[in-house]
């Protein structure tokens, strides 16, 4: 496939409404892990018309295309590091909410929508939209839906994937697929969305949604608790569930090591806990009229003392204090930045398998070095957050040449034992080889056949998720 350069005679002849073309900026080219710079041309539609425009005039120069979200992706998905300049299509002008049905508990936004911005909608309806990340104030949903991102509500309410009901997408040849219903049963044929949800930006450019929101919860409560193992902690993930049913909606699993590296790079944040234990775990309920949360998590904690699954917890007693603890949650990635990994994986192993897990990675891990690993993540679900970084006094560009080895051990441990090496993060750029290495052959095979018939000139995200089949740039008369 031969791609060409965008240029500004080219972005120019498109006869976009003023506003579309935008001038080059840092943020469009980084991504948060500075791994890869990118290169681009700007442009910002207006409304879905516009991207259609866009895509279009695309397709017809072979000019590749980058769609752009808000830029939080760990993968490398929204950065263009080589190649023909593409143009990069911004979704930021896109944000409006569309609609509202709260009987219906459906949302309908533009893809350039700010998932905090959205759930405050729905919050000002008296309705919740459930998917939270640590990026919330940034990330948009266009690249949410188009990662498929996780998150810490995903043990009771699904990924991006399970909060969609319908789209709005303009394929890569400028067509629009007009998918964006309300249903909740819609059995005609080929599901289309769950193809363009968690595609990257591969298949076509998403630029609404209908999302499914839910009641907000009468009470809610938060709690840390002290557990004496993984295992334990997974059996009182059962007890939890026990309990209180679906009312648990977040259980994440916090280790020693991310306790220290907060208290070393963000001294400010409250911790919960005096000293550090080896391995806590942060609940989350959310609970019906008629329940007090407090006391559910009370009672879940003595019965759990009594199992000798928890040895400790503290539950909060505010508002004030639910935000805190969580706080201490989402802010371990940016103590990780901080002191600066060597190796990063998003991984997702059976749940009865995370025990085992942990301990042979460890294992595997001291067999290459001396590293300290910094294990978290959500434990309702199997998503693992498994990062290894250097021993004090050194940092990660001392291990350059252990990384490719770590990552590999990581990985095939996690095949081994049927897991998946990229959980919620993606494939992006950086797990290309990856997704070759341990898909299966069918699988990626269909995947290549599905890009070729959708996007046969290659234009959309070219080196995202499938290896581009080899693409020449020049650039355009």
């Amino acid at each position: 496939m031969n791609h060409v350069s965008a240029s500004r005679e080219f972005l120019a002849g498109l006869a976009l409404a003023p506003g579309a073309l935008r001038e080059a900026a840092p943020r469009y080219f980084e991504e948060p892990r500075g791994r890869w710079q990118g290169h681009g041309m700007i442009v910002a539609p207006a409304d879905t018309e516009e991207v259609a425009v866009v895509l279009r005039a695309c397709a017809a120069a072979r000019v590749p295309v980058v769609p752009y979200g808000g830029g939080t992706g760990l993968v490398g998905g929204q950065i263009a590091p080589g190649g023909p300049v593409p143009v990069i299509l911004s979704l930021e002008r896109m944000r409006a909410v569309r609609g509202i049905w709260a009987q219906e508990n459906v949302i309908v936004v533009e893809a350039g929508a700010i998932l905090e911005e959205v759930q405050g909608a729905a919050r000002a309806a008296g309705r919740l939209f459930a998917l939270s990340i640590a990026s919330k104030g940034s990330a948009r949903i266009g690249g949410l839906l188009a990662t498929n991102a996780g998150g810490v509500n995903v043990l009771r309410h699904g990924n991006a994937r399970d909060l969609c009901l319908g789209l709005e997408v303009v394929m890569p040849d400028g067509r629009i697929w007009h998918g964006l219903k309300r249903l909740r049963k819609d059995n005609t044929g080929y599901d289309l969305r769950n193809l363009m949800i968690g595609s990257e930006g591969t298949l076509g450019v998403i630029t609404a949604a209908a999302l499914r929101l839910s009641p907000i919860p009468a009470g809610e409560g938060t709690a840390f608790f002290v557990v004496e193992s993984p295992g334990a902690a997974l059996e009182f993930l059962t007890l939890a569930r026990d309990h209180v049913a679906e009312g648990v909606s977040a259980f994440e699993l916090i280790h020693r090591q991310g306790f220290e590296f907060l208290a070393e790079t963000l001294p400010g944040i409250r911790q919960p806990f005096a000293a550090p234990p080896e391995w806590a775990v942060l609940v989350d309920v959310g609970l019906a009229r008629g329940r007090d949360p407090g006391a559910a998590l009370e009672a879940l904690f003595a019965e759990a003392l009594a199992a000798g699954l928890v040895s400790d917890g503290v539950i909060a007693q505010s508002e004030a204090q639910r935000r805190a603890f969580w706080e201490v949650r989402e802010q371990i990635p940016e103590a990780n930045r901080r002191i600066g990994a060597v190796s990063s994986h998003d991984i997702s192993l059976p749940l009865s398998g995370v025990p085992d897990f942990i301990l042979r990675g460890r294992e595997a891990i001291a067999a290459i070095g001396q590293f300290r690993i910094n294990c978290f993540g959500h434990l309702g679900d199997g998503n693992l957050h498994y990062n290894v970084f250097p021993m004090p006094g050194r940092s990660r560009a001392d291990h350059i040449a252990e990384r490719d080895r770590i990552k590999r051990a990581v990985h095939d441990l996690v095949h081994e034992m049927g897991g998946s090496v990229s959980a919620e993060h993606g494939i992006g750029r950086l797990k290309v080889d990856d997704l070759e290495r341990y898909a299966d052959p069918v699988k990626l095979a269909a995947m290549r056949a599905i890009k070729a018939a959708l996007d046969p000139a290659g234009i959309m995200n070219p080196g995202a998720v499938l290896r581009p089949t080899g693409c020449n740039g020049s650039r355009p008369a």
